[in-house]
């Protein structure tokens, strides 16, 4: 009997790859009960326009140019129509609110019998997505109003799709990690460092919503010369964040070491001592989330989907709620974790210093937070937790009314 196969729209896959396309790998790569077809946008002549990654069928539509993604929609519905005679889809699979949203609504449309999973992976404000659909936001929220059912990576996702007008069932299932990787222990690393620098680490796409200029401030603001900050990743910020490394005077206590690949990731993250990202918005955040499963105590800001995860320590016992609130530390309830981290305000450089010196000064504190973040990733996050809840979903659009 021939397996059920799904056509996934993704306006971007491998080699470029963000936390989607890696997340499509990873769910595709461990799921044999299903056939997967992708199409994607071709923006490089040297990519083949058509070849298999893992166990997914790859076609690639466009000019090998950016051009390319403004024509993605119709370029995917005219070859996914040929697909489709071909292979006789069950499913369409869409990844975020955009050009792949498109391509799998007009395809809908035409094929109305085949079922439509929608995928958000936004990590940009919604103020933001809504003024990149200025004029037209209407047909765009059509994606959210006709899916047979979204998956979304967090809480936060979940209720913007809701707001957008969905009345399909929506269920949260995040990103995971990849946890074999993540398996090296730091506790020799630490010890053989104990007389080296305090090593603050942030993995970041160098873009404005990820707040890597706010880091920069804050660490400026450190009453000590004793830490190095890492910034792993680039991006069109990376210009203006050196500049004001330079302006602050700290160019050299800070290292842009560009884009890290997935396997070198797992050494830098064991050889520094917290991870930072004061991010202004976030989908998730999939970078906190390896942090922890390196077993490192984690900063971020109480936007989007990062709440999810960070379960805040209080920074002191003695403050009651309102002055915790104030810090912009949210009280934990009882029951929903044991704390691997602190929240700091968004856009607040000074707020930011004080979390990173409470941790700084406190390595009995960075322990237990970085073990009850690690125990948090391993019972949560892996991948075959996510794969377990994606193939519930498929199933569940397949053989059950909606």
């Amino acid at each position: 009997m021939d397996k059920p196969r799904i056509l996934i729209f993704s306006i971007a896959y491998e080699p470029l790859v963000g936390g989607a396309e890696l997340a499509i790998r990873y769910i595709t790569d461990r799921i044999f009960d299903y056939e997967f077809d992708l199409i994607t946008v071709r923006f490089d002549r040297a990519h083949p326009k058509q070849e298999k990654i893992g166990n997914v069928n790859v076609y690639r539509v466009g000019f090998g140019s950016r051009l390319g993604r403004l024509l993605y929609p119709a370029f995917a519905l005219r070859l996914a129509k040929k697909l489709h005679s071909k292979q006789n889809y069950q499913i369409t699979w869409a990844i975020m609110a955009a050009y792949a949203s498109a391509a799998a609504l007009m395809f809908q449309r035409r094929f109305p019998t085949v079922k439509f999973l929608l995928t958000l992976q936004e990590g940009d404000t919604i103020e933001h997505i809504h003024s990149r659909v200025k004029g037209f936001k209407k047909v765009w929220q059509q994606s959210f109003k006709k899916a047979d059912y979204i998956q979304v990576i967090s809480k936060f996702l979940a209720q913007w799709a809701v707001k957008e007008g969905a009345t399909c069932p929506v269920e949260v299932v995040p990103n995971g990690v990849d946890l074999e990787k993540f398996k090296i222990q730091n506790s020799n690393v630490k010890i053989a460092n104990q007389n080296s620098k305090f090593t603050i680490i942030t993995a970041s796409r160098l873009v404005h919503k990820n707040g890597i200029d706010i880091l920069i401030h804050a660490v400026s603001k450190l009453q000590t010369s004793n830490f190095q900050l890492q910034i792993l990743g680039a991006g069109p910020e990376e210009a203006r964040l050196k500049k004001l490394a330079a302006d602050l005077k700290i160019a050299d206590r800070i290292e842009f070491l560009g884009n890290i690949s997935q396997e070198e990731l797992p050494k830098y993250l064991s050889e520094s001592d917290i991870f930072v990202r004061p991010s202004r918005s976030e989908g998730l955040g999939t970078a906190f989330l390896e942090a922890m499963a390196a077993g490192l105590p984690i900063i971020g800001t109480p936007v989007g989907g990062i709440p999810d995860f960070l379960h805040p320590h209080l920074t002191s016992p003695l403050k009651g709620e309102k002055n915790a609130e104030k810090s912009g530390i949210i009280p934990l309830p009882r029951g929903e974790g044991e704390p691997n981290g602190l929240f700091c305000k968004a856009d607040d450089p000074a707020d930011l210093a004080e979390k990173i010196k409470i941790l700084m000064q406190d390595s009995d504190l960075r322990k237990k937070l970085g073990q009850n973040g690690k125990r948090l990733v391993e019972e949560q996050y892996s991948w075959d937790i996510v794969d377990g809840k994606m193939k519930g979903i498929f199933s569940k659009i397949l053989y059950f009314k909606l």
